[in-house]
């Protein structure tokens, strides 16, 4: 009887137990929202030849084998209102907004509708900038003039003004956002800013010749720079200010090139900072080296015109010359090219990645190369 007992106590709280679980609501699961990864290219983006692209921001996704997306209508046109030579790309984060250089003038363009912020006319033009790691502040030299105009992203004004030498030309900030590196064309040194009183407190070199394009790592400890006349690179030691290294690509013939007059213009860091990637532009070639001691060469990749420039996805995963080859960076493999909506090549020293979720840019690269580990 006890046992009955039991069975016909414990029936009821039974039935009671199913019925409130099958009217208690389901929990409702939010799909994680999905990061997209995409390239935007900036042309012309070798001098304001209209060939290799045509005029706007290109954009690629990175997610599905870098098919074009679509084409982002931009400002900056010489007087005669041709399109200029876009001569840099840089992206803030906090303020959601890409930036273009041309020649005559600087561009804000809001990431999620693509509409135009502002278009500055700046004095003594404009050339390959960089932006601080707040998205708060530019470094943006004059075109070629003795001087660096730093200016604030949100309202296009000019900050401050800093005399260098002769020829502005590239910038890197770095990515502690305490100093700034200023590559002037005309100099066989490196200057330094410091990014908080905005003057000149370091320099590094001299190096061999006229310094081009350079890179840093991560840590700001070392500098990777290409100079005039050399098939190579050279290291210097920013503490120190020291050069550190020679380095000149062996197998290979240096010859005239159609741009820019180096040999050797452009190079970059793979993120994870263990190799060297430079440019070939008479071979029209890139030449794979470690980046450490005694740095070693790696290999050559053949490319289909001459590089200018060269940068990496965020991962590290792909390379990106300024031919438009699109390089798996552990295979060597060209995977593809950058095609426009006309099936047009297309080839820029003006890219870098922005990632996106939800229609906001929420992570960008940078169009130097910079190493990634900090």
């Amino acid at each position: 009887m006890k046992a009955k007992t039991a069975v016909l106590i414990s029936l009821p709280a039974a039935i009671f137990i199913f019925t409130s679980a099958a009217h208690k609501p389901a929990r409702v699961v939010t799909p994680a929202a999905t990061v997209k990864h995409y390239l935007y290219v900036a042309v012309p983006g070798i001098r304001d030849y209209l060939g290799y692209g045509g005029h706007g921001i290109l954009v690629f996704d990175i997610d599905d084998h870098h098919r074009f997306v679509r084409r982002i209508r931009t400002k900056g046109f010489h007087p005669d209102n041709t399109p200029s030579n876009v001569k840099g790309i840089a992206v803030s984060i906090p303020l959601n907004s890409i930036f273009i250089s041309t020649i005559e003038s600087m561009q804000r363009i809001d990431l999620t509708t693509d509409k135009l912020i502002w278009e500055k006319k700046i004095d003594g033009g404009c050339d390959r900038m960089a932006i601080s790691p707040d998205g708060k502040t530019m470094y943006l030299p004059s075109f070629e003039n003795s001087f660096w105009n730093v200016i604030d992203c949100a309202t296009g004004d000019i900050i401050k003004k800093i005399e260098v030498n002769k020829k502005a030309h590239n910038t890197i900030y770095g990515p502690s956002g305490q100093h700034v590196y200023l590559d002037d064309i005309a100099s066989p040194w490196l200057y330094v800013a410091d990014a908080k009183k905005h003057e000149l407190v370091h320099k590094i070199g001299p190096f061999d010749n006229f310094v081009r394009p350079f890179t840093i790592n991560g840590k700001e400890t070392l500098v990777y720079v290409t100079v005039d006349s050399l098939l190579g690179f050279e290291v210097g030691d920013i503490q120190t200010g020291k050069k550190l290294a020679h380095i000149e690509v062996q197998g290979w013939d240096t010859g005239p090139v159609r741009r820019h007059g180096n040999p050797s213009h452009g190079i970059a860091l793979t993120p994870d900072e263990k190799e060297l990637w430079i440019a070939d532009g008479h071979n029209m070639r890139l030449h794979v080296f470690s980046a450490a001691e005694p740095y070693q060469q790696l290999t050559t990749i053949t490319l289909q015109d001459m590089p200018g420039w060269i940068t990496f996805s965020i991962d590290g995963k792909y390379v990106y010359p300024s031919s438009g080859e699109v390089i798996e960076t552990k295979t060597r493999k060209i995977i593809t090219t950058l095609q426009d909506e006309f099936h047009n090549n297309v080839a820029s020293e003006k890219m870098l990645e922005i990632d996106f979720e939800n229609n906001k840019a929420v992570k960008a690269g940078n169009q130097f190369g910079i190493g990634g580990l900090r």
